[in-house]
């Protein structure tokens, strides 16, 4: 697999404009992306743009923060799936994780499972929040849950995956389940890294930084 098929083309500031999400699908069309991944606010407009395309419409579930009930993710999934989304990308109850409330984070992943479908999941652990010891709890309650993948953040709080953080992750869930670092690829030597630590895919902002061999000054 190439590097292009490994990448979730990423824009998820709130300010981003119509224009904005535009330009960012006719790049993951000319670079042939795995996702793009937007708000779920764009879902539908990505969906009628990428219609005739390989790359996938990806979205995101309870974000940031992860704080959200339950059944507010899952509708939120539900909806996203019916207006065209193939990946949600959901993010797990930090604050229940840390109170140590395993079988309420577990069914919260659940719920979005089920809501989801056949559209695939991709659970974010937030890792910059936790300990090794939570990242692997994390890990297990995602795979228990029946989620495709784990992704290690939102780009949206302290800091982005990290090489350590994959691998651990990679160590937690074995070969078979996927998992996605967000949030610290800005180079193509980045994305190397961590798919040789053991990412199967890489959220980012830098995709095309990435592609053309240059180095990304900042973004998710």
């Amino acid at each position: 697999m190439t590097l292009n098929h490994y990448i979730d083309h990423t824009l998820l500031k709130p300010q981003a404009s119509k224009e904005e999400i535009l330009a960012l699908i006719e790049e993951a069309k000319r670079y042939e992306f795995a996702s793009v991944c937007v708000n779920p606010y764009w879902v539908e407009l990505a969906a009628e743009q990428l219609a005739e395309s390989s790359v996938n419409v990806c979205t995101v579930i309870g974000f940031p923060l992860g704080a959200t009930s339950s059944a507010v993710k899952a509708y939120e999934a539900s909806n996203a799936v019916e207006n065209g989304a193939d990946e949600v990308d959901m993010v797990i109850n930090i604050g229940a994780l840390k109170s140590s409330f395993y079988d309420q984070v577990q069914k919260d992943i659940e719920a979005v499972v089920d809501a989801a479908k056949d559209a695939l999941v991709k659970v974010i652990i937030e890792t910059c929040l936790l300990t090794n010891a939570e990242k692997v709890k994390a890990c297990e309650l995602a795979q228990a849950a029946g989620a495709d993948f784990v992704k290690t953040s939102t780009g949206f709080s302290t800091g982005g995956a990290t090489i350590e953080d994959v691998k651990l992750m990679r160590q937690t869930v074995g070969p078979d389940m996927g998992v996605k670092a967000a949030g610290g690829a800005r180079s193509y030597e980045d994305a190397k890294a961590f798919i040789e630590a053991g990412a199967s895919r890489i959220g980012t902002s830098a995709g095309i930084a990435i592609m053309e061999g240059q180095i990304s000054d900042g973004g998710y």
